[in-house]
Parts: C-alpha cells; sequence; structure tokens
C-alpha cells in the first residue's frame, strides 16, 4: 500500500488496514460548493484551483458509491443577517486572508444561506448525505458531522475538497483528535498555491493520518472488497 510521507512516496507496511477499510469508511467532501467554485467575478470566496477537481471527485464518488462507501458533502451556511460571522463574532479569515490575496469585493455574501453560493458544484446524488451547519474552517465545528459519523459507525473518514491549507487541515486535525482514522486525497485537493497545499499535506501525514491518490486508495478498496466477498461465498456455502 502506498502512502505520501512528507511528499515522498513511500510503501507502508502492515499496521495501515484501518486507514483503507471500506466497510468502516466515509467520504467527506468539504465545501465543493458555488462560494468557491463561481468562475464569476462577483464569487465571495474564490478558490480557483479547486475547479479543475469538480470532475476528478465526481468520478471519485461514482467509484466510492459502487463500493458501498457513504458519500457526505460538507458545505458552509450562514443565517442570512450575519449573526453567525460578519454581524457577530467575524470570523479571523475574513481579516487576515485578504492581506495575503487582497481584497474580496464580496466576501460578505460567503455562504448566506439562500444565496447561490452555497450550490454544490459536485455531483449529489441519492443516498447522499449533506452536513450543512460548517460554519467555520473544521467541518466538524459547529456541525453535527461527529454525530452522524458515529451513528454510522464509522472509523475512517476519507477527505477531498478545498482548501488544503485551511478547511480540509482543519478538519484532518479534529478528526483526529477525535479518534478517527484520516485519509486525504492529495490529487482531489486543492490548497491557496501549490506551496500552502504541499505544507499543509506534508504536516497532515506526519502528524494527523495517511496522504494518499485516489486510485491507490481505490485499488485497496476493490482489493479488500474483493476479499471480503469471497470469504462471504465459503462461509455460505
Amino acid at each position: 500500500m502506498r502512502a505520501f510521507v512528507y511528499g515522498e512516496p513511500k510503501e507502508l507496511d502492515s499496521g495501515f488496514e484501518e486507514f483503507v477499510e471500506p466497510s468502516n469508511s466515509v467520504v467527506v467532501s468539504i465545501d465543493m460548493h458555488q462560494g468557491h467554485l463561481a468562475d464569476t467575478p462577483d464569487c465571495p470566496c474564490p478558490a480557483p484551483r479547486a475547479r479543475e477537481i469538480v470532475g476528478p471527485i465526481d468520478g471519485f464518488h461514482a467509484v466510492a458509491r459502487r463500493l458501498g462507501v457513504p458519500v457526505i458533502h460538507v458545505r458552509s451556511v450562514l443565517r442570512k443577517g450575519g449573526v453567525d460571522d460578519i454581524n457577530g463574532l467575524k470570523s479571523a479569515w475574513r481579516l487576515v486572508f485578504p492581506l495575503f490575496v487582497g481584497d474580496i469585493p464580496n466576501s460578505d455574501e460567503h455562504a448566506i444561506e439562500g444565496t447561490r453560493w452555497t450550490e454544490f458544484a459536485t455531483e449529489v446524488v441519492e443516498g447522499d448525505l449533506i452536513v450543512q451547519t460548517k460554519k467555520r474552517l473544521t467541518a466538524f465545528y459547529p456541525s453535527d458531522l461527529d454525530f452522524l459519523l458515529r451513528n454510522m459507525g464509522a472509523r475512517t473518514i476519507v477527505i477531498n475538497g478545498g482548501m488544503t491549507d485551511c478547511c480540509v487541515l482543519n478538519t484532518a486535525f479534529d478528526g483526529s483528535n477525535l479518534g478517527y482514522r484520516v485519509v486525504a486525497l492529495r490529487d482531489l485537493v486543492r490548497g491557496t498555491n501549490e506551496e500552502m497545499e504541499e505544507a499543509a499535506l506534508k504536516m497532515l501525514s506526519l502528524h494527523l493520518g495517511l496522504v494518499m491518490e485516489s486510485e491507490d486508495l481505490v485499488s485497496e478498496w476493490q482489493r479488500l472488497s474483493a476479499g471480503a466477498a469471497e470469504a462471504d461465498r465459503h462461509q455460505a456455502a
């Protein structure tokens, strides 16, 4: 089994089976909605690098569903009027991120409920689950994601989406601290830029979980699913 440790591919010995066991895994796709991905001047919190992974994420989700791995789509949704953020305790990113990227003209509209900015850019199909109470950088706060995962019996969360150095990294920290095994898919996450993306994945690989390519994870899922099916056949016989 291959993972990336501090940016370098490494074949892993035994001991990491729980990270790739499909029966205990859930895919968590973070903030793939129009508030980040719309290719228009009024996009309130643009993450243009993530547009290129919309199609690949859809393809990965299709494979996950076929193998019986649930897909959870997480999106940020803030109440109208701004009490959750701009007119309450304003998120720090609204103050510090523009120091690097410059002014974001429509940022007050980001994630406001009822606007087009909360519409998913990735495909959501019947049977998928949605968590839409994310209001800060981690998918776990103040959402019901942990509650949902525990009711599903999940042990491993497989993360894709954006942004690698922000919401993905924060979610990985919280997921690991809450006792979940964390897998981040390096080909299906995008960050502020390549430098920050690489740094975030390096930190994740050293402290929080496995960094893998989606095709490598799918190969493990398929191998383990086939093995389980064969064991069931022998037991039935």
